[in-house]
């Protein structure tokens, strides 16, 4: 089972979504190809009802532990109560900023 399909499947089990969405961005990152290594998440739950957004956060991230842990280096997330998912008029931002790659030492 690739990266991708077991977080999508975590994620559907422990928050039940009105809406998912996941996108693979390693290829615009200097990683190998094939890495799943860091990913794009827009998640819409009744579970965030009344949590903060450091809260939401945290549930995602208990969630996904094992992968944050074994290769998931990056982790960009949108995490919506299905009210909040509304007033976006169910929007979803489609752009990443572009890689700076290299350290921060570069800079």
């Amino acid at each position: 089972m690739s990266r991708a399909d077991r977080i999508l499947k975590n994620l559907r089990a422990a928050f039940a979504p009105a809406f998912l969405d996941l996108v693979d961005e390693s290829h615009m990152h200097a990683v190998a190809s094939g890495s799943e290594s860091h990913f794009r998440l827009v998640l819409v739950s009744a579970r965030f009802e009344a949590l903060t957004r450091v809260a939401r956060s945290r549930l995602v991230h208990d969630v996904l532990a094992d992968d944050l842990k074994g290769g998931l280096h990056a982790l960009s997330h949108r995490l919506y109560t299905p009210e909040e998912w509304a007033e976006r008029n169910e929007a979803i931002e489609v752009s990443s900023p572009p890689c700076l790659g290299g350290s921060k030492a570069d800079r």
